[in-house]
């Protein structure tokens, strides 16, 4: 059975989600209360174009996934929502800003009977599922420590006349910019007991309401020991997505802009060929954002709604990330 989509959320992300519903099934109708951004999408596709979630919901009873592409701060309510119509639910990241919010939206889930599905593209990445399964081999042993490093450039354009930069619908940069990255983190390396940090605000005073820089210190519930430093700061160009993993029987470093790039291994336990199957970031013109997997994440959500595999990421798993991100705002307070 072919599935019905709708989009929630016209935006830069949305095309990709258009792109990628054409192939696997069909997309009925847009909506966002931007009619001009409706508008142009609903044109390319030869689609219905709604400016309202309620009337969508209403008229396209037939609507199989409703796929929700809006500011972060609208994730929940919206997602609940769609839930509560009838409709399976593609969440982009992060999830939410509050894990209240998560834990209400897997409460949707259930009492509808309908998924909830959170993209999480990196993990579709090459290596990450390589490590993964080194980790779970135990080809690894114990893991003692590890560091995440997110450097990225966002200039004060990005955020100018946005909702990006805003407390209430973007959240913090954690969120919008590296909630990816702490999800990849915790599916390695396995929950966290305790963490200390810092965050501020260096570079973008006028543009944001929140930090630009952070460092976190932190103790996982194995007994490993970590950091993860971020930052939005990168001298006009992405940096890099880079993690360490020191362990008893080997140590690894994935780097470059998308954690793409084995930069050390010892012992030689990931494939380096694995290093051409990964995919090239959203490029939206002045800046780059995370690499596009979206192709997997929709194959993933077919399979798993005809129960042919299970769900990479749903719900549960993804309050792992908003939980942590919402512990470390509430600690550490913005200096």
């Amino acid at each position: 059975m072919e599935l019905s989509f709708a989009i929630l959320g016209c935006g830069r992300i949305a095309k990709r989600h258009a792109a990628e519903i054409k192939k696997i099934g069909t997309l009925v109708a847009v909506c966002d209360t931007n009619a001009e951004n409706a508008a142009e999408l609903a044109m390319e596709y030869g689609v219905k174009l709604y400016l309202s979630l309620e009337e969508m919901l209403l008229k396209e009873p037939e609507l199989d996934v409703v796929s929700i592409c809006t500011p972060n701060g609208l994730h929940a309510a919206q997602s609940i929502k769609c839930l509560q119509a009838l409709k399976h639910v593609v969440c982009e990241k992060p999830m939410c800003i509050h894990s209240s919010d998560a834990r209400a939206m897997i409460e949707a889930s259930i009492q509808a009977d309908r998924r909830l599905f959170i993209v999480k593209s990196a993990r579709y990445n090459p290596l990450v599922v390589a490590l993964k399964n080194i980790i779970d081999e135990d080809q690894l042993g114990n893991i003692y420590s590890f560091h995440l490093n997110c450097s990225w450039n966002r200039s004060a354009n990005y955020y100018l006349n946005s909702w990006k930069g805003t407390e209430s619908l973007d959240g913090g940069t954690l969120y919008t910019q590296f909630s990816h990255y702490i999800d990849i983190l915790f599916w390695l390396v396995g929950d966290y007991n305790t963490m200390t940090g810092f965050r501020k605000n260096l570079h973008h005073l006028s543009s944001i309401e929140f930090e630009d820089t952070g460092a976190i210190c932190m103790e996982m519930h194995s007994g490993a020991v970590g950091t993860i430093h971020y930052s939005v700061n990168s001298f006009d160009l992405n940096h890099e997505i880079s993690l360490s993993i020191i362990a008893e029987k080997g140590t690894v470093h994935l780097g470059g802009e998308y954690m793409n790039k084995i930069i050390y291994q010892q012992p030689a336990l990931l494939d380096t060929e694995l290093t051409l199957q990964i995919n090239g970031p959203n490029d939206y013109g002045f800046y780059r954002g995370s690499t596009s997997n979206h192709q997997q994440v929709y194959e993933n959500i077919c399979k798993a709604l005809s129960g042919e595999a299970s769900v990479i990421t749903d719900g549960v798993d993804a309050l792992k990330t908003v939980v942590f991100i919402e512990d470390f705002y509430n600690k550490i307070k913005v200096s």
